[in-house]
């Protein structure tokens, strides 16, 4: 049994109201960008996009659909990306002239959404673009436009609002910091 998410947190980075304010902006920020757009497609990066993707779905006005990926280069209990990157789900709706919005929950490297990219670069896109909740832009090791960004954030472990610590505490409706003594000590 994991521990109580309160164990585990140093701090509080952005409350839920801060996070709800924001995604209402990004959603605003879409809706005028993609007016008069047809085919907009917002493409989900499981698992942790959930909650951005649902919450923000919700703030953008013009008609568009949803799909999603499961994409995945982290090994099991491991907690930096191996750079291995494996589609473990692809998407269900073709792609090819339709403006294509990637919702993504957090960007660090950078090197599995430039892999992601060029794979549905190939699949020839009207336009193709990322919307990420967090960018942790000092982690950057590719160079990855971001169209739209929640905040910009510090090298820090995160957990809460769809990211997760070993599969836990994605429910939570704040992005938190980890304490690194306190899940040296759970593990």
């Amino acid at each position: 049994m994991p521990p109580a998410w309160n164990e585990l947190l140093d701090h509080v980075l952005i409350d839920a109201e801060t996070l709800q304010r924001r995604i209402k902006e990004l959603g605003e920020a879409i809706s005028r960008d993609y007016a008069g757009t047809e085919n907009l497609m917002l493409v989900g990066i499981l698992k942790g996009s959930v909650l951005f993707m649902s919450d923000l779905m919700r703030q953008i006005t013009v008609p568009h659909s949803i799909d999603f990926m499961d994409i995945t280069s982290y090994g099991v209990g491991v907690r930096e990306s191996t750079g291995d990157v494996r589609v473990l789900m692809d998407l269900h709706s073709s792609i090819k002239d339709r403006h294509v919005l990637i919702v993504e929950d957090i960007i660090d490297s950078g090197r599995t959404l430039e892999q992601v990219m060029r794979l549905l670069e190939a699949r020839q896109p009207a336009s193709l673009k990322i919307c990420t909740l967090l960018d942790k832009a000092e982690r950057r090791e590719v160079p990855i436009e971001l169209a739209y960004t929640g905040f910009v954030i510090e090298d820090k472990f995160v957990f809460g609002y769809g990211l997760d610590l070993d599969e836990y505490y994605r429910n939570l409706p704040f992005i938190g910091v980890i304490d690194p003594a306190a899940v040296i000590e759970a593990s």
